[in-house]
């Protein structure tokens, strides 16, 4: 995988970048906001990690315009700064993830394979498979126009699923990112809710979009796209 990195303090870039190349990542440096834009722009990254207080571009304007062209590109912003005022303004921006400095390599490399893992994020606000619609903003959901009413688990549950469509997810990989931690001898508990999201998405409908892969998980797609 291909990792952009946006740093202009050269012993920190040249720090995360050896890690980062001994875990087998492709990285490329750029020491300015603005060298940094010209990469984001001219290369496909899986992910970018940047400093806020960049010459040039700062990391926030850096942050804004990437955004602006890629919405799902993950991205990791580092910084001695962390005010929540701070905080609030980069992730409204787009960030991913914060990560204040000093850090220690080892959590650094966590956080980069957890955003690697979830894949390139959906920021759309609404997501529709064949007649099943999901306000993001809202957090309503509705089939053929009617409004379904969904426990906050079964909401999750399903903009995960939507936001991924066609995409297979095992209980292990649902637990972890609907539930948000790992529990491990009981992933039963993905098929108890998605039993309760069919009850409610998809048996009082002809067409059903949550599907059983036997063997791996569930994934939701439209059987009637190609």
């Amino acid at each position: 995988m291909r990792l952009l990195l946006v740093e202009d303090d050269r012993k920190v870039a040249d720090f995360v970048s050896r890690g980062l190349r001994a875990e087998r990542f492709a990285v490329d440096l750029a020491f300015d906001g603005q060298e940094g834009l010209e990469f984001a722009r001219t290369y496909e990254y899986d992910l970018l990690i940047l400093d806020l207080m960049l010459p040039k571009l700062s990391g926030t304007e850096l942050l804004q315009r990437v955004r602006r062209k890629n919405t799902e590109i993950p991205i990791l912003v580092l910084t001695a700064n962390d005010s929540t005022e701070q905080k609030v303004t980069n992730f409204e921006a787009g960030a991913d993830d914060y990560l204040t400095k000093p850090f220690d390599f080892s959590e650094l490399l966590v956080r980069v394979k957890a955003l690697l893992r979830r894949g390139p994020v959906n920021r759309a606000s609404l997501l529709r498979i064949s007649d099943l619609e999901l306000d993001r903003l809202s957090q309503q959901v509705r089939r053929g126009g009617q409004r379904i009413e969904l426990t906050a688990k079964e909401y999750a549950l399903l903009e995960y699923l939507m936001v991924n469509r066609g995409r297979v997810f095992s209980r292990t990989m649902i637990l972890e990112h609907v539930w948000d931690q790992s529990f491990e001898g009981v992933t039963n508990i993905v098929d108890v809710y998605v039993r309760h999201l069919r009850s409610k998405v998809d048996d009082p409908y002809a067409v059903k979009l949550i599907h059983t892969v036997r063997g791996v998980g569930y994934c939701i797609k439209d059987p009637e796209e190609a």
